[in-house]
C-alpha cells in the first residue's frame, strides 16, 4: 500500500485549491461556462502542484549540482542572486519549473480574457448601468499613462491596467477579477480580499484606538484589498486613485453590487496628486502588493505624495512580499526574481531590494515612528486555505506579507 506521507504518494490528501465555483460573484462578475471553469481549475491546480511538488526538486537540485558546480569552475561560493540565477539556467530542473510556471501565467491570461472578451458588450452595459452619472467614480481622459507602465504588459496581462478596447470598458478588469484565482489558488479568499482584511486585522490589533474618517489607497485596481477597508470603518470615505479607467469602473460597479457605498474611484498618478487632494487631508494612506510596479522615481514620488497627504498623526501602511535581506537564502532571493525576469514584472527585482526604511526617511518620515509588521491572508477557512498554516513555497505567490510604514 502506497505511504500516504510519500511525496507525490496517490493515497496523499488533497491539498489542492477549492472548487473555483466557491468563489463569490456579484453584479459584474462575468458568467463562466463549465469549461471554462476546469480550465481555471487546472490552471490553479497546477500552480498548487508546481510550488508544492516542483520546487522542493529545484531546490534540491541547486544544493547536490548547481551550487557544486559553480564552485568548482570559479573556486568561490555563488556570492549573489544574480549569479545564483544565471547558474540555474543551466540546470534542468529550474529550466522545466519555469517554463511551466511561464506557461501557466500564460494560459491563465488566455482563459480570464477569452471568458471577457466574449461577453464584454454585456459587462459593458452592466457596469454602465450602475456607474452612469454616480460621482463617486472620476474618470480623466486626458491622462497620460507614465512609460513605466505603458511599456509592460504586467504578470503577462495584455494591455495591463489601463487599455480600453471600447468606449465605457471594463474588459481588463473583469478579466483581473475573476481569472485572479488562477494564481492565488484561493488563498485570498472568496473575493479576493485576504489580503484586506489581513490589513484590517493588523490596523485593529496593533493600532487600537485609530478611527479614520478618510482613507486613501494608491494603486487599487477594483478594490479587492481596499473594499475590507471601507467595510471596517464604515464612517470614513475611502478614496481609490488608480490609472486604469477600466479597472476604476469596474471597482465601483463591484462596490455597489456588494453593498460598499463609502467609496470612490479616481483616475490619477499617485505620483503627483497636487489639485485633487489637499495637504494633510488623509488619516491613512494604503497600499497592498503595489510597489513593486513602480519605477524608482515613481516609488519615490509616490512615497513623498504619501508624506504630504498624511494628517499629523495619521499612518502610511505598504504591503508586500518581504525584501532581500542579508540572511534570505540566495537560492531564494532567485527564485523571487524569476517574477523580474519571466512575468513581466521589471521593478521587482530592483524594488525588493531596497533599503525602505531610508525611503521613508528620504520621504520625510521619522526614522524611529518608522512601522513594520507581518501579515498573512484572513479567508473564510472552511473553504479556503489558510496561508499561515500552509508551509508550502511558492516564492512571490504566498498570501504572506511584510508590513512598512509610518506615522506622520
Amino acid at each position: 500500500m502506497a505511504d500516504p506521507k510519500r511525496p507525490n504518494s496517490p493515497t496523499a490528501d488533497y491539498d489542492g485549491p477549492p472548487d473555483y465555483r466557491v468563489i463569490g460573484r456579484h453584479g459584474v462578475f462575468p458568467q463562466t461556462s463549465h469549461d471554462e471553469i476546469e480550465r481555471i481549475n487546472f490552471l490553479a491546480q497546477m500552480n498548487r502542484h508546481l510550488a508544492a511538488r516542483v520546487v522542493p526538486g529545484v531546490k534540491a537540485a541547486y544544493k547536490a549540482r548547481v551550487a557544486p558546480a559553480f564552485a568548482a569552475a570559479h573556486g568561490r561560493p555563488i556570492g549573489n542572486r544574480h549569479e545564483a540565477r544565471k547558474a540555474m539556467l543551466g540546470d534542468q530542473a529550474f529550466c522545466t519549473w519555469s517554463a511551466l510556471r511561464r506557461m501557466t501565467m500564460e494560459q491563465r491570461q488566455q482563459a480570464g480574457r477569452w471568458t471577457a472578451i466574449r461577453q464584454r458588450e454585456g459587462l459593458n452595459a452592466r457596469a454602465s448601468a450602475l456607474t452612469h452619472g454616480d460621482d463617486r467614480l472620476t474618470l480623466n481622459p486626458d491622462l497620460a499613462i507614465p512609460r513605466y507602465v505603458s511599456a509592460v504588459d504586467h504578470h503577462c496581462m495584455p494591455g495591463s491596467y489601463h487599455t480600453e478596447y471600447a468606449p465605457g470598458d471594463v474588459t481588463n478588469g473583469a478579466n483581473y477579477d475573476h481569472a485572479g484565482f488562477v494564481t492565488t489558488g484561493g488563498l485570498l479568499g472568496k473575493y479576493s480580499d485576504g489580503g484586506g482584511h489581513a490589513v484590517v486585522q493588523w490596523v485593529k490589533k496593533n493600532v487600537p484606538d485609530f478611527a479614520p474618517r478618510r482613507i486613501l489607497e494608491f494603486g487599487g485596481t477594483v478594490g479587492h484589498s481596499s473594499l475590507p477597508l471601507a467595510q471596517a470603518f464604515p464612517e470614513a470615505e475611502l478614496t481609490i486613485v488608480d490609472l486604469g479607467a477600466p479597472m476604476l469602473r469596474y471597482g465601483l460597479a463591484r462596490a455597489k453590487s456588494l453593498g460598499v457605498n463609502n467609496v470612490r474611484f479616481v483616475q490619477a498618478s499617485a505620483e503627483d496628486l497636487t489639485g485633487l487632494f489637499e495637504d494633510g487631508s488623509f488619516d491613512w494612506v494604503q497600499t497592498t502588493m503595489f510597489l513593486h510596479e513602480l519605477s524608482t522615481r515613481a516609488l519615490r514620488n509616490i512615497f513623498g505624495e504619501s508624506r504630504r497627504l498624511l494628517r499629523p498623526g495619521g499612518i502610511v501602511l505598504h504591503v508586500e512580499q518581504p525584501q532581500y535581506a542579508p540572511d534570505m537564502p540566495l537560492f531564494e532571493q532567485a527564485m523571487r526574481d524569476w517574477d523580474a525576469f519571466y512575468n513581466n514584472e521589471p521593478f521587482w527585482s530592483r524594488m525588493h531590494e531596497m533599503d525602505l526604511d531610508a525611503e521613508m526617511v528620504r520621504a520625510g518620515f521619522e526614522r524611529d515612528r518608522i512601522i513594520h509588521g507581518g501579515v498573512y491572508g484572513v479567508v473564510d477557512r472552511e473553504l479556503f486555505p489558510d496561508a499561515a498554516q500552509d508551509d508550502t513555497e511558492d516564492y512571490g505567490r504566498k498570501a504572506a506579507w511584510h508590513v512598512i510604514g509610518a506615522v506622520a
